[in-house]
C-alpha cells in the first residue's frame, strides 16, 4: 500500500510540474505577442507620419520625386503586414533607409528646415522612434525568456511535446542602428 501512495505522489508532482512548465511557457508567450503588439502599435505611429513629412517636404523640393516614391515605396512594404519578425524588420530597415535620405535632401532647403510644421514633424518622428527602439528592446528580452525557457531542461521536452517554437528576434542592420534623426539646429 505504501508503494503505492509513494506512486502516486510521484506522479501528482510530475503531474503539476508538467502542467506548471506548460502554463509559464503560455505567459510567457502572452508575454512576446503583447510586446509585438507594442512594436505593432508604435510602426503604425510612424507610418501615420510619413505621409505628412514628405507632403511638407515635397512642397520646399518639388523636383525631387525619386525620393518621396523610395519613402512611400518603402512605406507601402512596411505596412504590409509582414509574416516574422526578421522579415519586419527588414521591411523597417528599408523604410528607415529612405527616411534618412528624406531629411538629408531636406538639409538642402533652409526655408523647409525653418518651417515649424516641419520641425513637429520631426520631432514627432524622433519620439516615435525612441519608443520603437524601446518596444524592440521589449520584445527582444520578451523573446530572449521564451526561448531560453523552452529550450532548457526539463523544459525543452515539453515544450516539444506541446509544439511550443522559438520566436525570432526583432533584429536590425548594423547600418540602420542609429535612429531616423536629422538636426536642423546646427
Amino acid at each position: 500500500m505504501t508503494v503505492l501512495y509513494l506512486v502516486l505522489a510521484v506522479l501528482v508532482v510530475l503531474v503539476l510540474g508538467l502542467v506548471g512548465l506548460y502554463n509559464s511557457f503560455v505567459k510567457l508567450r502572452i508575454k512576446v505577442d503583447e510586446a509585438w503588439s507594442d512594436i505593432d502599435t508604435q510602426l503604425k505611429r510612424r507610418y501615420d507620419l510619413i505621409p505628412n513629412i514628405v507632403e511638407s517636404v515635397k512642397g520646399y523640393a518639388k523636383h525631387e520625386s525619386e525620393t518621396f516614391e523610395k519613402v512611400v515605396e518603402a512605406r507601402s512594404k512596411a505596412m504590409a503586414g509582414q509574416t516574422n519578425a526578421a522579415e519586419q524588420a527588414q521591411a523597417e530597415n528599408m523604410l528607415s533607409g529612405a527616411l534618412k535620405s528624406l531629411f538629408a535632401l531636406a538639409e538642402n532647403y533652409p526655408e523647409l528646415k525653418a518651417n515649424e510644421n516641419f520641425l513637429d514633424l520631426q520631432e514627432n518622428l524622433t519620439e516615435v522612434e525612441e519608443h520603437i527602439q524601446l518596444s524592440r528592446r521589449y520584445y527582444n528580452g520578451s523573446v530572449r525568456d521564451y526561448n531560453t525557457a523552452i529550450s532548457v531542461f526539463p523544459g525543452n521536452l515539453v515544450a516539444g511535446m506541446f509544439n511550443f517554437s522559438k520566436r525570432e528576434f526583432f533584429e536590425i542592420e548594423d547600418s540602420e542602428r542609429e535612429n531616423v534623426k536629422v538636426d536642423f539646429n546646427n
